[in-house]
């Protein structure tokens, strides 16, 4: 064995300490904007963080929600969206991170991200009326405000499959265009399927009555429904039903919408 052999041999240790260092200072100092793009490929563009400022193991940002997957009736919530990822699920090539939103989401949600999908935990999650405007009618149609609540099961996505339920509540809304405060308060449950999902409205109360069902699919969108007012409330929403939809009889029109 040559000199030159015997030396290389001896410095091998060393050389695997000096790189496995630079890999772990490197790793600990992976800034937090590498999973900006990450989150929102996996969500589907629904979900988006903004503004990221720490390390992909600590760190926080702006969360941003969209209704539709081209980012249309984007809202940014206000405060910070905090995260915290464990480390040794990294070496199985599994991202496990918790995640809590500091002023709309009560309690923290987990997520589990491989190169096969990703899981998101139940939750909830307070949002602005604004953003179900990019669900299209009747909401765009209404311009609501009031409360309005995300909840959701496990939320599941295996490329562009997507499964879990998510259910939208809102309570004592109103409109912008109506004089009538509140209208009522309403449900919607979206259901994923897989490459597909339903949509369902129904009413919880109040004197305007909306329901309906619709389907979402990459290619097309397709929503049916009827509203109508209680009989004490007809004279004072009969503007608002005429902006809804076209009349099938005197106090009730049809929504349709179909993209």
């Amino acid at each position: 064995m040559s000199y030159w052999t015997r030396r290389a041999r001896a410095a091998l240790p060393i050389i695997a300490v000096a790189l496995l260092s630079v890999f772990f200072t490197l790793l600990a100092m992976m800034p937090a904007a590498w999973i900006v793009p990450q989150f929102s490929k996996t969500t589907g563009g629904h979900v988006n963080l903004v503004d990221p400022a720490g390390s992909l193991w600590q760190g926080s940002a702006s969360l941003m929600l969209a209704a539709g997957t081209d980012g249309s009736g984007a809202t940014l919530l206000p405060g910070r969206i905090e995260w915290t990822t464990a480390f040794w699920p990294l070496f199985t090539g599994r991202v496990h991170m918790t995640m809590r939103q500091t002023q709309a989401m009560p309690d923290a949600v987990t997520v589990d991200a491989t190169l096969r999908g990703a899981t998101v935990s139940p939750g909830a999650i307070v949002v602005p009326a604004a953003l179900l405007s990019g669900l299209g009618a009747p909401f765009n149609t209404l311009d609501i405000d009031g409360d309005v609540r995300l909840s959701w099961t496990d939320w599941r996505v295996f490329g562009r499959n997507t499964y879990g339920q998510l259910v939208v509540s809102l309570n004592d809304i109103g409109s912008r265009v109506s004089r009538v405060k509140p209208l009522g308060s309403y449900r919607v449950v979206l259901q994923a399927q897989g490459a597909s999902a339903t949509i369902d409205l129904s009413t919880s109360k109040g004197p305007l009555m909306l329901d309906g069902h619709g389907t979402l699919s990459p290619q097309s969108t397709e929503f049916h429904g009827t509203a109508s007012a209680a009989p004490e409330a007809r004279e004072n929403l009969a503007g608002l039903l005429n902006l809804l939809g076209r009349h099938t009889d005197p106090d009730t029109v049809a929504l349709a919408f179909v993209r």
